[in-house]
């Protein structure tokens, strides 16, 4: 099957013959050695160095070029960069590096690359401007004391020519491979065939949405039914799409590990195609899932894999791109193992030269994301899948979120010793304060006080200085209340209306002791932060189940205002599923106890007349409990089985295992877990489900000052909806599209509350729902 023609859309021309590389990057590849060395120092944020380097271009005064832009074709590279600066009528050219902490604490291999770096930058300026010689200042500034450390060589033209033309050589043969691998890559591509043969229903639909908006460099909003296959549905029209729009990579993201799965079986089965495109396909995966020796720090004198990494890496990374199939998490372990290098590690250099990366929403979206950042560093064209994105709204808004506890304060406090022990006091001093002088145990202030900010960024620093001088002899405590100082802090500095800040108090153990506080920075519309993500993407695409109604996720997630939202035809009918609305209950919390007994019943009489597996889902563990239990009272001939609190994935594969072919009974589980989407019971596992409850959020305060602030910043009604509504549908719909699964399967839902009766709630369902 094909897609529609692009050749009367738009399309970039070829690129050019030679391979474009900056200079950064070449010297990554060609002039890394020795140990993977993370020991922690506290290094400068990216605004830091900024204004670093700017205090340094300050002190130079007249006649001294900023940001010289220096360029070459060499050997088949166009070799690209920006040195920091250039005073000509001294000779001299000066690259700025920014540190924290001791300067004789800088690695060699990192001053290594440093000066291959500045080599390279000055082989060019003399190539440029034909100078026989030329001085080479590397000058290390310390941000903290605002001091410069120059190390100065002298460097004849022959000579750092000589040295230019070795580390082109070095990358010439892999950017040869590189463009040999891309021109395969995608003139396979433009002739891969959809491998099912032919698309489901709807699923075509999904694939033509895809194929336009990457064409026409748009974003797409995609709301797909479960069953219609969205992960290849996604995958092959943006494969497709790549080679016509010169897209470099593709990010599939997920929430899920289950999602990470899919998209590799996707991607396996495209590779095992005739014809199969040479794909570069790599998972990258949380740290603490890849470590080998997660007992040891991430340094050569530690961990045996961090020792000499460098020095194996090239060989690990030839063997990595010349793999056939994809490379998920399991066979990069045993890749890496055979090369004796970190897996997780490895990963992230993989993603430099990989196709596809399959990972987590985070590194994405996250304030500090890899893929991201190399995205931006590198200049790539990048299309960007985000599976199951109804869920992007909740973890966005925990990537920006920070909480700091004043009862940890008080316990690391006891730790320090020095100066950051005196600035935790005076800190736990401010802090106090605040706490002691609320009104309420929950209040949100519109400002976050000017002296708790700078008893908190005094803290860090303090914190920060001592970690340069000894990074081995802090405790772990302090450690890790330095990193959530520090995260809360960077929040603060983007502090705005998309965030509350807020103060949540409790009385101490004791009738004397004293009050203390849960400060929290809590992100409210991740937009801010997500639309830069999205605008440095040439194509996006989200697609869900559940993505009604689309100005909610445009308003909360960013997106661009040329967005393309689709509601993508279901591949089932009406008469697949009876979808029953119980009128008669109410399950309001003031209403609870007296919706039990007509719940057991319903679930009763429905079990009698078809008995078959079926799922029960509540609000909360308690409602579950007592519901199962007046079940268990009044129809003993029912089984059931019970979620549980903090189930572990044995536990939960046991409660799934329940669900068989042919078996019966009544799994009770709450609405918005982990049984409530991302599981698969096609057939006669799952024949029903009972939800009782629209899932709305709690009405708390928290979640009342968010109502506020929606309807301050998106009008009155949505201030509601946006906050209720919407997201409690969504976990209905999500839960409710576990029972039909593939066009043979037939089904019943009891929705179980006399508000799914509305006309506002009615239309946020599924437009082929037939409800009774």
């Amino acid at each position: 099957m094909s897609l529609p023609d692009a050749a009367t859309e738009a399309s970039p021309e070829a690129a050019p013959a030679p391979y474009p590389i900056a200079v950064r990057a070449m010297c990554e590849f060609t002039a890394k050695e020795g140990d993977l060395d993370l020991r922690f120092t506290p290094s400068p944020t990216a605004q830091e160095g900024i204004e670093g380097h700017a205090t340094v271009a300050a002190r130079r005064g007249a006649g001294w070029q900023a940001e010289l832009s220096l360029s070459a074709e060499l050997g088949g590279l166009l070799l690209r960069g920006r040195a920091d600066g250039f005073n000509a009528a001294r000779g001299r050219l000066e690259e700025v590096k920014t540190y924290r902490g001791e300067f004789d604490a800088i690695p060699a291999n990192h001053r290594a690359l440093h000066w291959a770096q500045l080599k390279v930058y000055g082989a060019l300026l003399c190539r440029q401007q034909g100078l026989a010689q030329i001085e080479l200042a590397l000058v290390y500034f310390h941000v903290d004391k605002q001091t410069e450390t120059p190390l100065v060589e002298v460097h004849t033209a022959e000579a750092l020519a000589a040295f230019l033309a070795l580390q082109v050589q070095r990358f010439a043969d892999w950017a040869a491979q590189e463009q040999a691998h891309r021109a395969a890559r995608d003139g396979a591509l433009q002739s891969l065939a959809f491998p099912h043969g032919s698309f489901r229903r709807g699923q075509r639909m999904l694939a033509e949405n895809v194929y336009r908006a990457a064409v026409r460099g748009r974003c797409l909003l995609a709301q797909a039914p479960t069953g219609i296959g969205k992960t290849m549905g996604t995958l092959f029209p943006l494969l497709k799409a790549a080679p016509g729009q010169r897209i470099d990579k593709l990010f599939f993201l997920t929430a899920k590990g289950s999602g990470r799965q899919l998209a590799l079986d996707a991607l396996q089965l495209l590779a095992q195609a005739d014809g199969a495109p040479p794909l570069r396909v790599i998972e990258i995966t949380a740290r603490d899932k890849a470590c080998e020796h997660p007992d040891k720090a991430c340094h050569g004198d530690s961990c045996p894999l961090a020792r000499g990494f460098y020095d194996r890496l090239p060989a690990a990374r030839a063997a990595a791109v010349q793999a056939a199939g994809p490379l998920p998490r399991e066979a990069l372990r045993e890749l890496a193992a055979a090369h004796a290098v970190c897996p997780y590690y490895l990963a992230q250099e993989l993603a430099r030269w990989a196709d596809v990366v399959v990972a987590d929403y985070n590194h994405y979206f996250d304030g500090s994301a890899l893929l991201h950042a190399l995205a931006q560093q590198q200049g790539w064209r990048v299309g960007l899948l985000v599976d199951e994105a109804h869920n992007l709204v909740d973890r966005a808004r925990a990537m920006y979120t920070a909480e700091l506890d004043q009862a940890r304060l008080q316990a690391v406090r006891h730790e320090a010793t020095g100066l950051p022990k005196r600035a935790l006091n005076k800190l736990h001093k401010t802090w106090a304060a605040l706490a002691a002088a609320q009104p309420a145990d929950y209040q949100t202030l519109a400002q976050v006080p000017d002296d708790l900010a700078t008893a908190l960024q005094q803290a860090i620093a303090a914190i920060a200085e001592q970690l340069a001088e000894q990074p081995e002899g802090i405790a772990s405590e302090l450690l890790n209340f330095f990193f959530d100082a520090t995260h809360f802090a960077r929040l603060l500095e983007s502090f705005g209306d998309h965030s509350l800040f807020d103060i949540t108090r409790s009385q101490g153990g004791g009738a004397l002791a004293k009050p203390s506080a849960v400060l929290c920075v809590r992100n409210l519309v991740p937009a801010p932060f997500l639309q830069p993500r999205f605008a440095a993407t040439h194509t996006t695409t989200l697609f869900s189940a559940t993505l009604t109604p689309t100005q909610f996720y445009l308003d909360l997630l960013g997106l661009p205002a040329d967005t393309v939202a689709v509601d993508v035809e279901s591949p089932f009918e009406a008469r697949q599923l009876s979808v029953q609305v119980a009128r008669h209950i109410s399950t309001r919390w003031q209403h609870r106890d007296a919706s039990l007994a007509p719940i057991a019943r319903l679930i009763g009489q429905q079990y009698a007349q078809r008995p078959g597996n079926y799922l029960a889902f509540f609000s909360s563990f308690d409602y579950l409990q007592r519901a199962a239990a007046l079940l268990a009272e009044q129809h003993p001939e029912v089984p059931q089985w019970l979620q549980a609190r903090g189930m572990g994935a044995a536990e939960r594969e046991a409660f799934l295992a329940r669900f068989q072919e042919g078996g019966a009974g009544v799994g009770f589980a709450v609405l918005g877990g982990q049984f409530g989407e991302g599981i698969d019971l096609p057939g006669r596992r799952l024949i029903g489900a009972f939800i009782a409850t629209l899932g709305l959020p709690p009405l708390n305060d928290t979640n009342e000052r968010m109502r506020e602030r929606m309807a301050a910043r998106f009008g009155k009604t949505q201030g509601y909806d946006y906050t209720y509504l919407y997201p409690g549908l969504q976990k209905v719909v999500q839960a409710a599209g576990r029972v039909i699964r593939t066009p043979s399967d037939e089904g019943v839902i009891h929705l179980i509350d006399d508000r799914f009766g509305r006309a506002e709630v009615r239309r946020l369902l599924p437009s082929w729902w037939s409800a009774a």
